[in-house]
């Protein structure tokens, strides 16, 4: 601090302790300054911990909102994924008939025959969505079926695939 004149000792004396921004602001000090042009607050310099429960049940709201706008969208590509496991499986089906055909001149109809091994079911806890059975089988042909353990979309229908001889996997019953 600086002494302006012999008579302002006593104003000095007076702010001792005080900040020099109180001390410019007081009524002994000879120049007024006009008052800050913003405030700064409290709040501003404390950090919140964490969100309220309000907050978090608007956001779990809304995320449930969003999710029920999505499902009905997404029900076919999962259908369409689960099916992609019969599809597969009558495939092998379809190989494992040709092979057994051209060694033994005909189609079987026993799956274990032809070396065939059935996945553990869903129902039976494993992975396997669908049941696979040779419908027919002869000398000439054959037709395998995939069925559904499973109600895919609960509309009451099980899925049925079929694979004949010349290889052509076509959906029978949708889902």
């Amino acid at each position: 601090m600086t002494t302006h004149q012999s008579g302002d000792r006593k104003c000095l004396k007076r702010n001792v302790g005080r900040t020099p921004f109180s001390i410019l602001h007081s009524p002994f000090s000879k120049r007024a300054l006009p008052p800050p042009r913003f405030t700064i607050h409290h709040s501003l310099f404390t950090s919140s911990s964490g969100f309220s429960l309000t907050e978090l049940l608007i956001v779990l709201v809304i995320i449930g909102v969003l999710v029920l706008l999505a499902m009905p969208k997404l029900m076919p590509v999962v259908t369409r994924a689960k099916t992609t496991e019969a599809k597969l499986m009558l495939k092998q089906v379809h190989m494992l008939q040709q092979t057994f055909k051209y060694e033994y001149d005909r189609f079987s109809t026993d799956l274990a025959e032809i070396g065939f091994e059935q996945s553990k079911l869903i129902t039976e806890g494993g992975q396997a969505r669908y049941q696979i059975e040779v419908v027919n089988a002869d000398t000439k042909g054959f037709v395998a079926q995939a069925v559904a353990v499973s109600d895919f979309d609960d509309d009451g229908n099980l899925n049925v695939w079929e694979v004949d001889q010349t290889g052509a996997i076509k959906e029978k019953i949708p889902d």
